[in-house]
């Protein structure tokens, strides 16, 4: 088991958080928002740099269920119904060691491009 292979992995009772827990005795909790916007699909990310699709809306994302994908990874279902995301275990530790930065980030992009994390939501731009 490497360092990325988390012990344990639970979702919340609310549907919400994602728990890892690793064998370090390091645990983490990433929001099934966050999830949901770095997920690592093709539909999200593209096929190459610069072809990311920005994802908003998505406040209320739920985790529907979680599926082991081999020994390296877990395939998470969104209540929106995206399910094609395969996170490896690697990607999930990137995930959770570089959260505030990359929730700083989407915050940020969300903000440039005039659009809510609020699902159903419109932004005017007024200036």
């Amino acid at each position: 088991m490497n360092m990325s292979t988390p012990t344990r992995v639970v979702i919340s009772e609310h549907k919400k958080t994602l728990s890892i827990e690793y064998k370090t005795e390091e645990s983490f909790s990433l929001s099934a928002e966050y999830l949901r916007v770095y997920s690592p699909s093709a539909e999200v990310r593209g096929h190459g740099e610069g072809q990311e699709t920005l994802q908003f809306g998505k406040r209320d994302v739920a985790i529907a269920s979680i599926v082991k994908s081999g020994n390296y990874a877990i395939q998470i279902i969104f209540d929106d119904g995206h399910d094609s995301g395969i996170y490896s275990w690697d990607y999930l530790r990137k995930l959770a060691i570089e959260k505030d930065q990359l929730w700083s980030e989407y915050l940020e992009k969300i903000h440039s491009a005039g659009v809510s994390r609020e699902a159903n939501s419109q932004v005017i731009k007024l200036l």
